[in-house]
């Protein structure tokens, strides 16, 4: 019990120090007497946070939703059908399929940025949403395509036999039969590539150069200067960009752990 507290309290107190800063003022943060909890509560950072003129805010909430969303349903369409077919058919190259999807994951935008700026200039997609979303997308379809291949190999076949028998076909079998027996490794997908999109930061930071279109990850950087830093907003935009993801995580929770404790107990 004792060391689950620790652990506990290891894990929030850096989100808590971000909490109590975003309410602080710039001379409370930088007092060469600093104090933990606030000596002044000032909850109007939160307000005027969104309308500071080193980055339009609420439009870099707008393009980080967007981007994720539309990137995580992309992964999803492209890696269900990728990884049921590879779980249930044999077919000439499919070990060198699944193999270059492991060796997908050892690849990380940072390292591509620069052919990736290039093709997108090329494309005339360039500082455009549609660049990320495809960006996003195909960085994290491998690991999409990866987890729901192992759920779907564990259905049984005679259950896909036996649907065919009635007389439905393999598009039936997929969306009828098998995504409800394997939800819960489709959630793993949705939250793992939906976070890992709206935290992904180096490709927009060279991709996007509108500061508009860029995400909260891009627009962050902002407010940390040369000079001088206004942390207070950096931790409360740290605040805002958190709570979506939190509430992800609460209104899937017992689905995700199903994902990720599925096949430890046989």
């Amino acid at each position: 019990m004792l060391a689950g507290f620790i652990v506990l309290a290891v894990f929030i107190l850096p989100y808590t120090i971000m909490f109590f800063g975003s309410v602080k003022t710039k001379s409370q943060i930088r007092s060469v007497d600093p104090t933990y909890l606030p000596t002044e509560w000032h909850w109007e950072n939160y307000i005027t946070m969104w309308s500071t003129p080193e980055t339009p805010l609420p439009q870099n909430l707008i393009s980080t939703i967007v981007i994720s969303v539309f990137a995580t349903v992309l992964v999803l369409g492209v890696a269900m059908p990728a990884a049921y077919y590879t779980a249930r058919f044999r077919f000439p190259g499919r070990y060198v399929f699944l193999f270059l999807v492991i060796v997908t994951q050892m690849l990380q935008p940072a390292v591509l940025t620069s052919g990736l700026f290039r093709q997108f200039v090329s494309l005339g997609l360039i500082d455009t949403w549609a660049a990320m979303i495809f960006i996003n997308a195909a960085f994290n379809l491998s690991f999409a395509v990866w987890i729901m291949h192992s759920f779907f190999a564990g259905v049984p076949k005679e259950i896909d036999e036996a649907a065919q028998i009635d007389g439905a076909g393999r598009l039936t079998v997929l969306f009828r039969i098998q995504l409800p027996l394997v939800w819960p490794g489709i959630v793993t997908a949705i939250v793992f590539t939906f976070v890992a999109c709206w935290n992904e930061f180096a490709a927009s930071l060279v991709i996007l150069s509108t500061a508009g279109n860029q995400p909260l990850s891009v627009a962050l950087t902002k407010f940390v200067g040369q000079y001088e830093t206004s942390w207070h907003y950096v931790f409360g935009i740290s605040i805002v960009a958190i709570i979506p993801v939190v509430v992800l995580f609460m209104i899937i929770e017992k689905r995700l752990v199903g994902g990720l404790t599925a096949g430890s107990v046989k």
